[in-house]
């Protein structure tokens, strides 16, 4: 089961990361530059179906395109997210050929903002330990590494309400969506969820 949990990231829980950095291209290359202070509350984003999207670079139509469409390439600076504390971003064309020129990040968020816990392309980890590009990998050419439910990727052990209850009790988010009985019994199934996949001890976070 822990196989199928790759973007299992709750918000109920302190995001705790580890890893060693891979091969991946130089930071300071990169045209879209990423901090600390580049992620905001995902309800402040742009929403497709059942995930947000921005762009870094200010071409938010194209990246918004792409994603209506559910096929193509992303243009760069284009920003995929699902849940708050697990976000994909598209770097220049030619960046990182193996992931498709995507970044991964893990970050920790709370009321004062994000903080970047491990970052990278091939070897970015989520808190169970599983590789995130891992599970984007198996998503088909047409989908460029993003995984629903149809794409390829294997399946999470996380519903579409969890998803949904996540994305609200983001507590970045300035003007808080209220969380209705229905999201709060959804994050209390989340928290069995990440307690049944919890590693027996869990890594330590990256200094």
């Amino acid at each position: 089961m822990m196989k199928r949990a790759c973007l299992v990231i709750s918000a109920l829980v302190t995001v705790s990361l580890a890893g060693t950095p891979g091969r991946a291209a130089d930071p300071s290359e990169a045209k879209v530059k990423v901090g600390d202070g580049t992620f905001k509350c995902i309800t402040d984003m742009t929403p497709v179906r059942h995930f947000y999207v921005d762009n870094l670079l200010g071409n938010l139509q194209a990246t918004v395109a792409v994603a209506e469409k559910d096929t193509g390439d992303y243009p760069e600076g284009s920003v995929v997210q699902l849940v708050p504390t697990e976000v994909m971003i598209k770097q220049q064309k030619g960046f990182n050929p193996t992931t498709r020129d995507w970044e991964f990040f893990a970050i920790d968020v709370d009321k004062d903002g994000s903080k970047i816990y491990q970052r990278g392309f091939e070897n970015v980890n989520n808190r169970f330990g599983l590789n995130c590009f891992g599970c984007h990998q198996q998503a088909r050419a047409e989908f460029d590494l993003i995984c629903e439910l149809d794409h390829g990727c294997a399946p999470i052990p996380v519903t579409r309400p969890m998803i949904h209850a996540l994305q609200k009790a983001d507590p970045r988010c300035k003007n808080p969506q209220p969380l209705t009985a229905e999201d709060k019994q959804a994050l209390a199934d989340l928290a069995e969820v990440v307690k049944s996949l919890a590693p027996s001890a869990e890594p330590a976070k990256k200094q």
